[in-house]
């Protein structure tokens, strides 16, 4: 009998450094470079949001659940305004991580067009915890990242026109 996989062994996502003290810079790549085994060389722009303060995008492509390994990599900075996709492959939703200090990091799942998916179990949660529906709009607010995407919303615009790095993870 053969051995089937039913899910995809590579995918690819986005890094998004929004916003980066000069000085981390050389940290973020290196952080980049030892979670994908591949040399990080970003393009890095001044984040026109927040003067002082540089920015770059990186695409990636490596094993699933490198998004959460990238996450997992940049977090250790908190002066970092940052977001990591990871598109879905097959048999695996995608997922989107987004950290903004003050906030925290928000994790997601997303579906093939990008949207957050929140699923039944999720939601009934949601309904269990708040059941005369009171405050249940600030928990759907949550669970779809809302304070993220307004805190981020200047910076993905301070980004317009800035290059964009391809980063592939080499597999052994």
């Amino acid at each position: 009998m053969r051995n089937l996989n039913q899910f995809a062994d590579l995918t690819s996502g986005v890094v998004y450094i929004h916003a980066a003290p000069v000085a981390l810079c050389p940290h973020v790549e290196w952080a980049l470079s030892s979670t994908l085994n591949a040399r990080a060389d970003l393009k890095w722009s001044a984040q026109e949001a927040d003067p002082g303060r540089m920015r770059a995008t990186v695409d990636w492509v490596g094993p699933v659940g490198t998004g959460a390994r990238l996450t997992n990599a940049l977090r250790e900075w908190s002066g970092l305004l940052f977001e990591v996709t990871e598109d879905p492959s097959l048999g695996v939703d995608g997922e989107r991580f987004a950290y903004v200090p003050g906030l925290g990091l928000w994790r997601g799942s997303t579906g093939a067009n990008g949207d957050v998916i929140l699923g039944e179990m999720q939601l009934r949660a949601m309904l269990d915890a708040q059941p005369e529906s009171f405050g249940l709009a600030g928990e759907l607010e949550s669970a779809l990242g809302t304070a993220w995407d307004e805190a981020l919303e200047n910076y993905r615009m301070g980004g317009v026109g800035a290059e964009v790095t391809w980063l592939r993870q080499r597999v052994s």
